[in-house]
C-alpha cells in the first residue's frame, strides 16, 4: 500500500453511476456537508465502523492525494484530527484501485488483503 493513498467508501451503485459518468459527485451525506469524505490509512477502518455499520454493498475507493491538487484539504475533525476533504468531484481517472467491503460473519467489513498488507506501512 501506498502511504499517499488516501481512501473513501462508496455504495456500489452509487460507483457504478460514477463510472458511467466519469465522476463520483459523493453520499448523501457528502453533499449536504459540501465535500466528499476520505481517510487517511490509519482512519478508514474506524470510519466505515462509524459511519457504515451493517452497511453491506460497499466498495473501498483508494486514491493518490496527489491527484487530487488543490481541492484536497486535510481537515480537523473528530477530537482534532486531520481527515483528507475533496471539495471537487471525484474523477473516476485519479482512482488507484477500487474493491469490495464484504460484511463478515461478525457483521463488521472484511478489509482487502491490498489494504490489510500494507496498513501502517
Amino acid at each position: 500500500m501506498n502511504e499517499d493513498l488516501i481512501y473513501t467508501i462508496v455504495r456500489r451503485a452509487d460507483w457504478v453511476q460514477a463510472e458511467r459518468s466519469g465522476q463520483y459527485d459523493g453520499s448523501a451525506d457528502d453533499r449536504r456537508d459540501g465535500f466528499l469524505h476520505f481517510s487517511s490509512p490509519a482512519q478508514v477502518v474506524e470510519s466505515c465502523a462509524r459511519h457504515r455499520a451493517g452497511e453491506d454493498d460497499l466498495l473501498l475507493v483508494a486514491v493518490p492525494a496527489a491527484a487530487l491538487g488543490a481541492a484536497l484539504k486535510w481537515e480537523p475533525s473528530r477530537g482534532g484530527a486531520l481527515f483528507p476533504h475533496l471539495y471537487a468531484p471525484l474523477p473516476t481517472d485519479k482512482v488507484a484501485w477500487v474493491l469490495p467491503l464484504p460484511l463478515g460473519a461478525d457483521g463488521r467489513h472484511v478489509f482487502p488483503a491490498a489494504f490489510q498488507e500494507g496498513k501502517g506501512s
